[in-house]
Protein backbone atom coordinates (compact mmCIF):
# COMPACT_ATOMS: atom_id res chain seq x y z
CA UNK A 1 0.00 0.00 0.00
CA UNK A 2 2.99 2.24 0.65
CA UNK A 3 3.80 1.99 -2.69
CA UNK A 4 0.24 2.72 -4.11
CA UNK A 5 0.91 5.79 -2.14
CA UNK A 6 4.26 6.52 -3.94
CA UNK A 7 2.54 6.39 -7.17
CA UNK A 8 0.31 8.60 -6.57
CA UNK A 9 2.74 11.22 -5.57
CA UNK A 10 4.77 10.84 -8.28
CA UNK A 11 2.04 10.45 -10.69
CA UNK A 12 -0.18 13.86 -9.62
CA UNK A 13 2.92 15.95 -8.23
CA UNK A 14 4.78 15.39 -11.71
CA UNK A 15 2.41 14.91 -14.07
CA UNK A 16 3.15 17.81 -16.64
CA UNK A 17 6.33 18.05 -15.82
CA UNK A 18 7.62 19.67 -18.81
CA UNK A 19 5.17 22.79 -18.29
CA UNK A 20 6.25 26.14 -17.21
CA UNK A 21 3.00 27.21 -15.62
CA UNK A 22 1.43 26.70 -12.37
CA UNK A 23 -2.00 25.98 -12.97
CA UNK A 24 -3.69 26.90 -9.43
CA UNK A 25 -7.40 26.73 -8.03
CA UNK A 26 -10.07 28.79 -9.35
CA UNK A 27 -12.31 30.88 -6.94
CA UNK A 28 -16.12 29.86 -6.19
CA UNK A 29 -17.60 26.38 -4.65
CA UNK A 30 -16.97 23.12 -5.27
CA UNK A 31 -18.83 19.95 -5.11
CA UNK A 32 -15.99 17.37 -4.21
CA UNK A 33 -16.65 13.46 -3.55
CA UNK A 34 -14.99 10.25 -2.06
CA UNK A 35 -15.14 7.24 -3.75
CA UNK A 36 -16.76 4.69 -0.95
CA UNK A 37 -17.55 1.88 -3.02
CA UNK A 38 -18.05 1.06 -7.36
CA UNK A 39 -21.68 2.41 -6.48
CA UNK A 40 -21.29 5.00 -3.76
CA UNK A 41 -19.65 8.44 -3.29
CA UNK A 42 -19.40 10.25 0.03
CA UNK A 43 -19.88 14.12 -1.06
CA UNK A 44 -18.83 17.13 0.69
CA UNK A 45 -18.28 20.94 -0.62
CA UNK A 46 -15.51 23.58 -0.46
CA UNK A 47 -15.02 27.15 -1.23
CA UNK A 48 -11.84 28.30 -2.84
CA UNK A 49 -11.91 31.84 -1.42
CA UNK A 50 -7.65 32.74 -2.93
CA UNK A 51 -5.16 30.65 -4.18
CA UNK A 52 -3.67 29.76 -0.81
CA UNK A 53 -7.16 29.27 1.12
CA UNK A 54 -10.33 27.54 0.72
CA UNK A 55 -13.14 26.35 3.30
CA UNK A 56 -14.60 22.94 4.08
CA UNK A 57 -18.37 23.46 4.90
CA UNK A 58 -20.05 20.41 6.77
CA UNK A 59 -23.44 21.97 8.34
CA UNK A 60 -22.49 24.51 10.66
CA UNK A 61 -19.01 23.45 10.40
CA UNK A 62 -16.60 25.12 8.74
CA UNK A 63 -12.69 24.52 8.54
CA UNK A 64 -10.03 26.74 7.43
CA UNK A 65 -7.32 25.36 5.16
CA UNK A 66 -4.40 27.73 4.11
CA UNK A 67 -1.50 24.78 3.45
CA UNK A 68 -2.04 24.82 -0.36
CA UNK A 69 0.79 23.36 -2.29
CA UNK A 70 0.96 23.76 -6.16
CA UNK A 71 3.36 22.04 -8.38
CA UNK A 72 2.93 22.23 -12.43
CA UNK A 73 -0.72 21.02 -12.91
CA UNK A 74 -1.52 19.48 -9.09
CA UNK A 75 -2.44 20.60 -5.86
CA UNK A 76 -1.84 19.26 -2.35
CA UNK A 77 -4.41 20.41 0.22
CA UNK A 78 -3.07 19.67 3.60
CA UNK A 79 -5.77 19.46 5.99
CA UNK A 80 -5.48 21.64 8.94
CA UNK A 81 -4.21 19.27 12.16
CA UNK A 82 -4.90 15.88 10.87
CA UNK A 83 -2.52 14.35 8.91
CA UNK A 84 -5.06 13.62 5.79
CA UNK A 85 -4.60 15.43 2.57
CA UNK A 86 -6.12 15.76 -0.59
CA UNK A 87 -3.82 15.70 -3.94
CA UNK A 88 -5.29 16.10 -7.36
CA UNK A 89 -4.17 17.16 -11.21
CA UNK A 90 -6.16 20.55 -12.18
CA UNK A 91 -7.86 20.73 -15.26
CA UNK A 92 -10.63 22.53 -16.54
CA UNK A 93 -11.69 23.64 -13.00
CA UNK A 94 -11.93 19.89 -12.43
CA UNK A 95 -9.88 18.28 -9.55
CA UNK A 96 -9.19 14.24 -10.18
CA UNK A 97 -7.15 12.62 -7.53
CA UNK A 98 -6.90 11.09 -4.13
CA UNK A 99 -7.41 11.58 -0.61
CA UNK A 100 -4.69 10.35 1.36
CA UNK A 101 -3.78 9.31 5.26
CA UNK A 102 -0.10 7.93 5.12
CA UNK A 103 -0.10 6.46 8.85
CA UNK A 104 -2.52 4.22 8.13
CA UNK A 105 -1.30 3.46 4.49
CA UNK A 106 -5.44 4.37 2.98
CA UNK A 107 -6.31 6.11 0.00
CA UNK A 108 -9.74 7.50 -1.65
CA UNK A 109 -10.40 8.19 -5.40
CA UNK A 110 -11.21 11.73 -4.86
CA UNK A 111 -12.40 14.43 -7.46
CA UNK A 112 -14.56 17.91 -7.65
CA UNK A 113 -16.15 20.61 -10.04
CA UNK A 114 -17.41 23.60 -9.21
CA UNK A 115 -21.02 22.98 -8.09
CA UNK A 116 -22.70 24.40 -4.87
CA UNK A 117 -25.19 21.03 -4.37
CA UNK A 118 -23.91 18.62 -2.14
CA UNK A 119 -26.72 15.38 -2.59
CA UNK A 120 -28.93 15.81 -5.33
CA UNK A 121 -32.53 17.37 -3.97
CA UNK A 122 -36.03 15.82 -5.33
CA UNK A 123 -37.84 19.04 -6.25
CA UNK A 124 -41.02 17.39 -4.38
CA UNK A 125 -40.98 17.25 -0.46
CA UNK A 126 -40.29 13.85 1.70
CA UNK A 127 -43.64 13.26 3.39
CA UNK A 128 -41.89 12.35 6.10
CA UNK A 129 -39.82 14.66 8.80
CA UNK A 130 -36.97 12.91 11.00
CA UNK A 131 -36.51 16.44 13.17
CA UNK A 132 -36.52 15.30 16.42
CA UNK A 133 -34.21 12.44 18.62
CA UNK A 134 -33.92 8.93 17.38
CA UNK A 135 -32.33 5.84 19.73
CA UNK A 136 -30.19 4.06 17.86
CA UNK A 137 -28.32 0.80 17.22
CA UNK A 138 -24.93 0.15 15.50
CA UNK A 139 -24.30 -3.57 14.51
CA UNK A 140 -27.67 -4.38 16.09
CA UNK A 141 -27.37 -8.01 15.06
CA UNK A 142 -23.67 -8.03 16.46
CA UNK A 143 -22.96 -9.32 20.10
CA UNK A 144 -19.60 -8.06 20.59
CA UNK A 145 -19.35 -5.32 18.16
CA UNK A 146 -23.02 -3.98 19.15
CA UNK A 147 -23.71 -0.37 20.63
CA UNK A 148 -25.97 2.51 20.99
CA UNK A 149 -26.19 5.94 20.14
CA UNK A 150 -28.62 8.87 20.13
CA UNK A 151 -29.77 10.38 16.52
CA UNK A 152 -30.23 14.26 16.87
CA UNK A 153 -31.59 15.59 13.89
CA UNK A 154 -33.15 18.92 12.19
CA UNK A 155 -35.34 19.23 9.05
CA UNK A 156 -36.36 22.00 6.94
CA UNK A 157 -37.76 20.75 3.72
CA UNK A 158 -35.70 18.06 2.51
CA UNK A 159 -32.42 19.34 3.87
CA UNK A 160 -30.98 17.57 7.02
CA UNK A 161 -28.75 18.31 9.52
CA UNK A 162 -27.28 16.85 12.56
CA UNK A 163 -25.68 13.99 14.18
CA UNK A 164 -25.29 10.75 16.09
CA UNK A 165 -24.16 10.58 19.93
CA UNK A 166 -22.34 7.25 21.33
CA UNK A 167 -21.27 6.71 24.64
CA UNK A 168 -17.60 7.72 23.81
CA UNK A 169 -18.54 11.04 21.59
CA UNK A 170 -20.43 12.10 18.43
CA UNK A 171 -19.88 11.98 14.74
CA UNK A 172 -19.75 15.78 14.45
CA UNK A 173 -21.54 18.08 11.84
CA UNK A 174 -23.70 15.66 9.63
CA UNK A 175 -25.43 17.36 6.24
CA UNK A 176 -27.25 15.91 3.80
CA UNK A 177 -31.20 15.31 2.44
CA UNK A 178 -34.27 12.85 2.66
CA UNK A 179 -35.37 12.81 -0.45
CA UNK A 180 -38.80 10.76 -0.38
CA UNK A 181 -38.20 7.61 2.34
CA UNK A 182 -34.13 7.57 1.08
CA UNK A 183 -31.83 9.59 3.86
CA UNK A 184 -28.25 10.58 2.84
CA UNK A 185 -26.23 12.13 5.00
CA UNK A 186 -22.05 12.81 4.91
CA UNK A 187 -19.30 15.13 6.55
CA UNK A 188 -15.52 15.26 5.89
CA UNK A 189 -12.67 17.17 7.86
CA UNK A 190 -9.39 15.27 6.98
CA UNK A 191 -9.29 12.86 9.89
CA UNK A 192 -12.87 11.28 9.30
CA UNK A 193 -15.04 10.92 6.19
CA UNK A 194 -18.49 9.44 7.09
CA UNK A 195 -21.63 8.65 4.84
CA UNK A 196 -24.89 7.07 6.37
CA UNK A 197 -27.50 6.00 4.61
CA UNK A 198 -30.61 4.83 5.46
CA UNK A 199 -34.45 4.06 4.40
CA UNK A 200 -36.76 6.00 6.59
CA UNK A 201 -40.34 6.30 7.50
CA UNK A 202 -41.97 8.62 10.31
CA UNK A 203 -40.94 6.22 13.26
CA UNK A 204 -37.98 4.10 12.32
CA UNK A 205 -34.80 4.05 10.27
CA UNK A 206 -32.61 1.17 8.47
CA UNK A 207 -29.45 2.13 7.34
CA UNK A 208 -25.93 1.62 6.63
CA UNK A 209 -23.09 3.81 8.35
CA UNK A 210 -19.62 4.16 5.74
CA UNK A 211 -16.62 5.13 7.25
CA UNK A 212 -14.49 6.03 3.91
CA UNK A 213 -13.82 2.90 2.08
CA UNK A 214 -12.37 0.45 5.13
CA UNK A 215 -15.38 -0.13 6.88
CA UNK A 216 -19.18 0.15 7.14
CA UNK A 217 -22.01 -0.91 9.57
CA UNK A 218 -25.72 -1.25 9.42
CA UNK A 219 -27.95 0.64 12.35
CA UNK A 220 -31.55 0.94 13.17
CA UNK A 221 -33.58 3.73 15.24
CA UNK A 222 -36.82 3.87 16.19
CA UNK A 223 -38.26 7.71 17.24
CA UNK A 224 -37.25 8.15 21.03
CA UNK A 225 -37.82 11.34 22.13
CA UNK A 226 -37.44 10.46 25.79
CA UNK A 227 -34.03 8.27 25.01
CA UNK A 228 -30.84 9.14 26.65
CA UNK A 229 -27.29 7.34 26.84
CA UNK A 230 -25.59 6.14 30.02
CA UNK A 231 -24.23 9.01 31.79
CA UNK A 232 -20.91 9.43 30.68
CA UNK A 233 -19.50 10.04 33.88
CA UNK A 234 -20.05 6.28 35.35
CA UNK A 235 -18.35 4.56 32.47
CA UNK A 236 -14.92 4.43 33.50
CA UNK A 237 -13.55 4.65 36.56
CA UNK A 238 -10.46 3.63 39.22
CA UNK A 239 -10.17 0.16 39.56
CA UNK A 240 -10.44 -1.64 42.99
CA UNK A 241 -7.30 -1.30 44.81
CA UNK A 242 -6.07 2.19 43.14
CA UNK A 243 -6.32 5.64 44.57
CA UNK A 244 -5.22 7.50 42.26
CA UNK A 245 -3.33 7.95 39.34
CA UNK A 246 0.50 7.77 38.09
CA UNK A 247 2.10 8.49 34.85
CA UNK A 248 5.25 9.45 33.85
CA UNK A 249 5.79 10.67 30.09
CA UNK A 250 7.94 12.57 27.86
CA UNK A 251 7.17 16.22 26.86
CA UNK A 252 8.51 17.72 23.35
CA UNK A 253 11.61 18.73 25.08
CA UNK A 254 12.36 14.90 26.08
CA UNK A 255 11.53 15.99 29.90
CA UNK A 256 9.88 13.40 31.59
CA UNK A 257 6.51 14.65 33.08
CA UNK A 258 4.24 13.30 36.20
CA UNK A 259 1.58 14.45 38.59
CA UNK A 260 4.76 14.70 41.26
CA UNK A 261 6.07 17.90 39.52
CA UNK A 262 6.01 21.29 41.55
CA UNK A 263 3.53 22.61 38.70
CA UNK A 264 0.76 20.00 39.61
CA UNK A 265 1.06 20.24 43.68
CA UNK A 266 -2.03 21.76 45.36
CA UNK A 267 -4.03 22.15 42.03
CA UNK A 268 -6.81 20.84 40.42
CA UNK A 269 -5.38 18.69 37.55
CA UNK A 270 -7.46 17.88 34.02
CA UNK A 271 -5.79 14.75 32.43
CA UNK A 272 -7.18 14.72 29.02
CA UNK A 273 -6.74 11.19 27.13
CA UNK A 274 -6.78 11.72 23.36
CA UNK A 275 -5.05 11.90 20.54
CA UNK A 276 -4.28 13.96 17.16
CA UNK A 277 -5.98 11.98 14.77
CA UNK A 278 -9.42 12.54 16.58
CA UNK A 279 -11.68 14.74 15.43
CA UNK A 280 -13.53 14.50 19.12
CA UNK A 281 -10.32 15.22 20.93
CA UNK A 282 -9.59 18.38 18.87
CA UNK A 283 -13.36 19.44 19.27
CA UNK A 284 -12.64 18.97 23.08
CA UNK A 285 -8.85 20.60 22.88
CA UNK A 286 -10.33 23.81 20.98
CA UNK A 287 -12.61 24.07 24.32
CA UNK A 288 -10.22 23.36 26.83
CA UNK A 289 -7.58 26.16 25.56
CA UNK A 290 -9.98 28.59 25.78
CA UNK A 291 -11.12 27.44 29.39
CA UNK A 292 -7.26 27.31 30.26
CA UNK A 293 -6.53 30.60 29.38
CA UNK A 294 -9.61 32.15 30.67
CA UNK A 295 -8.53 30.88 34.50
CA UNK A 296 -5.43 31.98 33.98
CA UNK A 297 -3.70 32.94 37.55
CA UNK A 298 -6.22 30.40 39.03
CA UNK A 299 -4.99 26.67 41.01
CA UNK A 300 -6.11 24.71 37.70
CA UNK A 301 -3.90 22.84 35.18
CA UNK A 302 -4.55 20.66 32.42
CA UNK A 303 -2.43 18.37 30.66
CA UNK A 304 -2.84 16.01 28.13
CA UNK A 305 -1.70 12.26 27.47
CA UNK A 306 -1.50 11.50 23.63
CA UNK A 307 -1.67 8.33 22.01
CA UNK A 308 -0.70 8.57 18.29
CA UNK A 309 -0.93 5.82 15.46
CA UNK A 310 2.12 7.31 13.64
CA UNK A 311 5.04 5.07 13.59
CA UNK A 312 7.85 7.35 14.41
CA UNK A 313 8.12 9.34 18.02
CA UNK A 314 9.07 12.14 15.69
CA UNK A 315 6.65 12.30 13.62
CA UNK A 316 3.98 11.99 17.31
CA UNK A 317 5.58 14.84 18.72
CA UNK A 318 5.91 16.96 15.41
CA UNK A 319 1.74 16.39 15.26
CA UNK A 320 1.51 17.74 18.80
CA UNK A 321 3.47 20.73 18.34
CA UNK A 322 1.40 20.98 15.15
CA UNK A 323 -1.87 20.89 17.19
CA UNK A 324 -0.63 22.90 19.66
CA UNK A 325 -0.21 25.84 17.11
CA UNK A 326 -2.94 25.61 15.34
CA UNK A 327 -5.51 25.66 18.74
CA UNK A 328 -3.28 27.58 20.65
CA UNK A 329 -3.11 25.45 23.38
CA UNK A 330 -1.04 26.34 26.52
CA UNK A 331 -1.10 23.29 28.44
CA UNK A 332 1.35 20.67 28.18
CA UNK A 333 0.96 17.82 25.91
CA UNK A 334 2.93 14.35 26.58
CA UNK A 335 3.55 11.31 24.59
CA UNK A 336 1.81 8.64 26.15
CA UNK A 337 2.06 6.33 22.78
CA UNK A 338 3.54 6.02 19.55
CA UNK A 339 2.83 3.04 17.12
CA UNK A 340 -0.49 2.58 18.12
CA UNK A 341 -3.42 4.11 19.18
CA UNK A 342 -5.15 1.04 20.61
CA UNK A 343 -7.28 1.14 23.59
CA UNK A 344 -6.28 -2.01 24.68
CA UNK A 345 -2.42 -1.27 24.97
CA UNK A 346 -3.44 2.77 26.11
CA UNK A 347 -5.22 0.77 29.07
CA UNK A 348 -1.54 -0.99 29.57
CA UNK A 349 -0.12 2.52 30.43
CA UNK A 350 -2.93 3.59 32.79
CA UNK A 351 -3.43 -0.05 34.30
CA UNK A 352 -5.58 1.96 37.18
CA UNK A 353 -8.28 2.22 35.42
CA UNK A 354 -10.63 -0.35 34.24
CA UNK A 355 -10.87 0.78 30.65
CA UNK A 356 -10.33 3.46 28.14
CA UNK A 357 -13.20 3.06 26.28
CA UNK A 358 -12.58 6.39 24.53
CA UNK A 359 -10.99 9.11 23.11
CA UNK A 360 -11.18 11.43 24.44
CA UNK A 361 -11.63 10.93 28.31
CA UNK A 362 -11.26 13.08 30.93
CA UNK A 363 -9.91 12.79 34.60
CA UNK A 364 -10.68 14.64 37.12
CA UNK A 365 -8.08 15.52 40.27
CA UNK A 366 -8.65 17.98 43.32
CA UNK A 367 -5.93 19.71 44.97
CA UNK A 368 -4.87 16.74 47.12
CA UNK A 369 -4.71 14.05 44.38
CA UNK A 370 -7.94 12.33 44.68
CA UNK A 371 -10.11 11.15 41.42
CA UNK A 372 -13.48 12.89 41.60
CA UNK A 373 -14.56 12.20 38.52
CA UNK A 374 -13.95 10.60 35.10
CA UNK A 375 -15.77 11.84 31.68
CA UNK A 376 -15.95 9.61 28.78
CA UNK A 377 -16.08 11.28 25.58
CA UNK A 378 -16.98 14.48 24.76
CA UNK A 379 -20.38 15.89 23.19
CA UNK A 380 -18.94 18.74 21.04
CA UNK A 381 -20.70 21.75 19.48
CA UNK A 382 -22.28 19.38 16.87
CA UNK A 383 -24.80 18.23 19.34
CA UNK A 384 -26.15 21.12 20.23
CA UNK A 385 -27.99 21.78 23.88
CA UNK A 386 -25.78 18.53 24.73
CA UNK A 387 -23.03 20.70 24.20
CA UNK A 388 -24.71 23.51 26.19
CA UNK A 389 -25.23 21.46 28.96
CA UNK A 390 -22.23 19.82 29.53
CA UNK A 391 -20.20 22.96 29.17
CA UNK A 392 -22.38 24.15 32.43
CA UNK A 393 -21.66 21.11 34.07
CA UNK A 394 -18.00 20.89 33.23
CA UNK A 395 -17.49 24.63 34.59
CA UNK A 396 -19.47 24.13 37.78
CA UNK A 397 -17.57 21.03 38.43
CA UNK A 398 -14.05 22.81 38.54
CA UNK A 399 -15.87 25.76 40.05
CA UNK A 400 -16.54 23.44 42.73
CA UNK A 401 -12.98 22.09 43.00
CA UNK A 402 -11.56 25.04 42.53
CA UNK A 403 -13.21 26.63 45.74
CA UNK A 404 -12.33 23.51 47.81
Amino acid sequence: MKFKILIVFVVLMVSCKNQDKIVKLEKGRYRAELKVNDTLDLPFNFEVISENKLQVFNAEEVIEVKEITYKNDSVLIQMPVFEGFLIAKIENEKLNGRFVKPSLNRTMEFKAEKNATRFETYKRLSKFNISGNWETVFSPSSDEDKYLAKGIFKQDGNQVKGTFRTTTGDYRYLEGVLNANQLQLSTFDGAHAFLFTAQVNDSTMNGMFYSGNHWKEPFTAKRNETFELPDANTLTYLKTGYDKVEFSFPDYNGNMVSLNDDRFKDKVVLIQIMGTWCPNCLDESKYYAEFYKNNKGKALEIIALAFEYVKTEDKAFKNLQRLKNDVGITYPIVLAQYGSASKVKANEKLPMLNHILSYPTTIFIDKIGAVRKIHTGFNGSATGDKFTEFKAEFESFVNELLVE
